[in-house]
């Protein structure tokens, strides 16, 4: 099973205060931050840039999943997908059971390839484009439209962090302003609307309840935010399959159901469909596996549109809960760095490391090194503490915030909490 690491909900940026210990990258970057031990990374938005920080749930960027691969020598007892052998390595055969080769390690890519898009399959099909974070970095994704009025299914990691939103629909190239009806971050899927779209051309959609190994598929996307669109061509080979995923601070979650592909999916393509030989959308795109050694897709993961269907059919029904969260959450506005005391302050509680500029807790007084002790009365000791706490909240509920600043001092303020980035 493979192991997933990314950051499926911002816990302190949604919950309406910001994470600190994240670090930005330079260049194009996986925005969902995923990336593993075993090679399976994320391939949500890419993120531009360099970014002095992420003001996001102690997230990384990473830097495509190139970290080491189990089983993915070119030659010996393991041998590459279908038993390549290494450039200098002696083992071959159709499972890699030769003995052990010697030279460089090989090459282990998806069987699949990869195209331009034809006007055929970009059908429903938009490109995403988020500021990340308050202006922090960029990041970029594809969608599907649901509806002529402009209700647009993606992933929740592609718009995970996004302060900003532009969407562009592919077949006529016009953009809009999207904002979000909801997010279900335990199923990595997020509703978006578009302001004052109407008569868009929607998504042909299919049913992956037929789909089988084998089957001809193509994931569509917007890889690497380069200019056009890749069709990404390969074969279906498992179902159901289920991965690990984990956020920046250790807390993971399963993803199951998902369907495994041999086409080379990138970094840019969640969100986007993966189309069967009739051209009818059967998943959307949402992970890869890489080869450990050079960064190249060996396997692609999509959610079945079935089950992506029904997760856009409760959240656009304005189901509100744990698993489905309606429009953006609360928003403090404080950037938090673990739990205890912080600049000299022995008080027990969240220390603040940064305050975003006119937010609630701006408003209220709270500076860097002021420690967060309780709100509403309900102690916290921690970020998840917080986060909890905050979750609860509404956009304009008004709450009471405790905090002793780093000379001893204790304050107390009343704050109306904002709308926080997407989670």
């Amino acid at each position: 099973m493979p192991a997933l690491r990314r950051s499926i909900a911002l816990s302190l940026v949604t919950a309406g205060a910001l994470a600190a210990g994240a670090v930005g990258y330079g260049g194009y970057q996986l925005e969902s931050a995923l990336r593993a031990s075993n090679g399976t990374v994320a391939v949500g938005g890419t993120s531009a840039g360099t970014e002095p920080a992420r003001w996001g749930g102690g997230r990384y960027a990473g830097d495509s999943g190139a970290w080491d691969s189990d089983g993915w020598w070119g030659a010996g007892s393991d041998g590459t997908g279908a038993g390549g052998s290494g450039t200098d390595g002696s083992g071959t055969g159709s499972s890699g059971t030769g003995s052990p080769g010697t030279g460089s390690p090989g090459t282990a890519t998806a069987a699949g390839t990869t195209t331009e898009a034809t006007a055929r399959q970009l059908r429903g099909v938009v490109d995403i484009v988020t500021t990340v974070d308050y202006g922090q970095s960029q990041a970029a994704g594809t969608g599907i439209v649901l509806t002529s009025g402009g209700e647009v299914l993606t992933n929740n990691h592609v718009v995970d962090g996004a302060t900003t939103i532009t969407v562009t629909v592919l077949s006529t190239g016009r953009s809009y302003v999207a904002t979000v009806v909801g997010t279900s971050p335990t199923n990595d899927l997020a509703v978006l609307r578009l302001r004052g779209a109407s008569g868009l051309t929607t998504a042909p959609m299919g049913t992956s309840s037929s789909v089988a190994v084998g089957d001809a598929v193509t994931g569509v996307g917007n890889a690497g935010n380069d200019p056009g669109t890749a069709a990404a061509s390969g074969t279906v080979t498992a179902l159901d399959q289920q991965v690990t995923a984990s956020d920046g601070d250790g807390t993971s979650e399963t993803v199951t159901g998902l369907i495994r592909t041999s086409a080379p999916i990138q970094s840019g393509d969640s969100g986007g469909p993966l189309l069967d030989s009739a051209g009818k959308v059967i998943g959307i795109d949402t992970a890869a596996e890489t080869s450990g050694y050079a960064g190249q897709t060996v396997a692609g993961y999509a959610i079945p549109i079935d089950h992506a269907l029904d997760v856009a059919t409760a959240i656009l029904s304005g189901t509100d809960n744990a698993t489905y969260h309606q429009g953006l959450p609360a928003f403090l506005g404080v950037q938090t760095g673990g739990s205890g005391a912080y600049a000299g302050s022995t008080a027990a509680g969240v220390p603040v490391v940064g305050v975003v500029t006119g937010s609630a807790a701006e408003r209220a007084g709270l500076q860097a090194g002021d420690t967060i002790t309780r709100v509403s009365g309900t102690a916290v000791s921690s970020q998840t503490e917080l986060t909890g706490v905050l979750a609860r909240r509404s956009p304009g509920d008004r709450v009471v915030v405790s905090w002793v600043n780093s000379s001893g001092v204790a304050h107390h303020a009343t704050v109306t909490l904002g709308s926080g980035p997407a989670d």
